[in-house]
């Protein structure tokens, strides 16, 4: 079984980063295949809505989001990250989110489970915003959105690794993991 967690973060190591990788420990402690995807390492152009990839059927614009979209039809799960940019997800993820567009007649998600972290400067940082972007966009892939104790996991960080001293979130993105991981394995009956 394959699990692919995206990171919206252009923080190497960042506070949204962090909680993706407590997301994934359950599938990696089940014997899954995990492939984590950082924004902060890849180059994914914003879509130029020419709709090249309506007309031949594939994205014309050659940089990394050809490995995401083999990554979309390899998954049978997914968890995606974002720290909070103005009560958005990150501008680097936000072009992933919007290239999907390329393989949405393909439905490469569709069916399959997926959780959602953000990681926001305050308390009214946009968290819940971004959270509820990542689930409406997975919702028109056909991804089942899986909550963590309640939505997905939200966090309040600022600096680097700030979010290392706080158990109760990376316990939570555990949870979203473990939740994600179940819905997934009751799909494979």
């Amino acid at each position: 079984m394959n699990v692919i967690g995206i990171s919206g973060t252009p923080r190497k190591n960042g506070n949204s980063e962090i909680l993706l990788r407590h997301a994934l420990k359950p599938f990696e402690n089940d014997g899954w295949n995990v492939n984590i995807y950082l924004v902060s390492e890849l180059t994914i152009n914003p879509c130029k809505a020419c709709d090249s990839c309506q007309e031949i059927g594939s994205c014309t614009t050659d940089d990394d989001m050809q490995r995401i979209y083999d990554a979309f039809r390899w998954c049978n799960a997914i968890v995606i990250s974002s720290p909070v940019y103005y009560r958005n997800v990150s501008p680097q993820l936000l072009s992933i989110l919007d290239r999907h567009y390329a393989v949405e007649s393909e439905k490469p998600l569709a069916g399959k489970p997926g959780g959602a972290i953000a990681v926001g400067r305050g308390t009214s940082g946009g968290q819940t915003i971004v959270i509820n972007a990542i689930y409406r966009w997975m919702l028109s892939c056909g991804v089942i959105c899986v909550p963590g104790e309640l939505n997905g996991v939200t966090a309040v960080a600022d600096k680097p690794s700030d979010i290392l001293n706080q158990k109760n979130r990376l316990d939570q993105a555990e949870v979203l993991g473990s939740n994600v991981l179940r819905v997934a394995k009751s799909l494979q009956l």
